[in-house]
């Protein structure tokens, strides 16, 4: 896979999106949306012991990267059901750069959904705590996270016979965040639903940024953290892969 190639995929993709504004919306407007309907509607009606705002912006950021992933897996659909992959065969792209190409722009364009998340939640009166350190920590697992869930999407997105089946692929992924710790604490989740809030990915990476924005990262958490975004990662990544390979 050549530079020159993935940079090819990557201005392809960037224009893609930018010319499609379900796309914007689904991946910065939506977030907010939802962050100012919990922090003002519902705000007050849980008890997270201290400013919902500071509890609620961690899993905010979590949906800001889950609900950009359906534009993900429509365009990788696209281009395997209406040709696009036999014409760029002929143009002699690295294959490679294809997926890559989604990967990357789908990180980009999280990155600035969290971006904007993150700087309506300071308008709104967010007020972490952490250090230079824990910021870098915080983005850094948000990236992590951003990769991992671009190449599960990529997969998903290849392995659907079509765009209206790769358009529901990522409700699961789009759901988790409200079955985790992002707008209550699990704790105070009933039976059966606890269990599985406790034990999801999301939960883990959702605290894992709450203890860096507070300025007390737990070690268990980010670990849980890491892991499953390696994990997910490996698995899209094989998955894509080994579909590609078949599907061209």
């Amino acid at each position: 896979m050549s530079t020159t190639d993935s940079a090819i995929m990557l201005r392809r993709n960037v224009k893609h999106s930018i010319r499609n504004p379900v796309t914007v919306f689904n991946a910065i407007l939506l977030p907010i949306v939802l962050m100012l309907m919990f922090v003002h509607v519902f705000g007050d009606s849980f008890n997270v012991g201290g400013e919902y705002i500071d509890y609620a912006t961690p899993g905010m950021v979590l949906m800001a990267v889950s609900y950009g992933l359906s534009a993900t897996s429509l365009g990788v659909n696209s281009d395997m059901t209406k040709g696009i992959i036999n014409r760029f065969r002929v143009m002699d792209v690295s294959r490679a750069a294809v997926l890559t190409g989604h990967v990357v722009v789908t990180v980009v364009r999280t990155s600035i959904a969290v971006a904007a998340v993150v700087g309506v939640a300071f308008l709104m009166g967010f007020d972490p705590s952490a250090t230079f350190g824990h910021w870098l920590a915080a983005i850094g697992i948000m990236l992590l996270t951003a990769f991992a869930l671009a190449w599960l999407t990529v997969a998903m997105g290849l392995a659907a016979k079509t765009p209206e089946s790769a358009g529901f692929v990522t409700v699961p992924l789009i759901m988790l965040p409200f079955f985790s710790s992002a707008i209550v604490p699990a704790g105070q989740m009933g039976p059966g639903v606890r269990e599985f809030a406790e034990y999801q990915p999301f939960t883990p990476i959702i605290e894992s940024l709450r203890g860096f924005f507070a300025g007390t990262p737990s070690t268990g958490d980010t670990v849980a953290a890491i892991a499953w975004c390696v994990g997910i990662a490996l698995v899209g990544y094989v998955w894509a892969r080994a579909t590609f390979t078949r599907r061209t």
